[in-house]
């Protein structure tokens, strides 16, 4: 890959952002094929929820980092589906709680290995060294 530094040829192949969506899209057509049962965005609200157990609206689309809209939008599929429950805050009827329900929890617990395969076959590419470094410079990137 070469590194430009301005005033050169801009080859599309060789930037950061293209490079990054073609990886992400590998990643979302391998998650698609092994957990048809939810959307990346729907299995990343569960499995955040499921590991914290209660949250508000807000505080889940901070942790998943997914702006208010998208995180009403991702909820509202949820709870459709009998797979997340909210209750108002007693203290601030502005703000609602979310918690997984049992439902919720079965689908999380159905799809984890899946989930793990996901990842795996996503790094499959690179060697294990290889593996740790990039997680770790994707780290920094966020």
């Amino acid at each position: 890959m070469r590194e430009e530094t301005g005033g050169g040829d801009y080859r599309l192949d060789d930037q950061v952002g293209f490079l990054m969506r073609r990886a992400n899209q590998r990643h979302l057509a391998l998650f698609a094929q092994a957990i048809p049962e939810l959307t990346p965005t729907q299995f990343a609200a569960l499995a955040k929820l499921c590991e914290l157990g209660q949250a508000s609206q807000n505080a889940l689309g901070r942790a998943t980092a997914m702006d208010a809209a998208t995180i009403k939008g991702v909820i509202d599929r949820l709870r459709r589906r009998d797979l997340v429950a909210s209750a108002p805050d007693p203290g601030d009827l502005r703000r609602v709680f979310l918690t997984p329900t049992e439902a919720g929890r079965a689908l999380y617990s159905s799809v984890l290995a899946a989930a793990h395969a996901v990842t795996a076959q996503t790094l499959a590419p690179l060697e294990p060294g290889e593996r740790a470094v990039f997680l770790r410079l994707l780290g920094k990137l966020t």
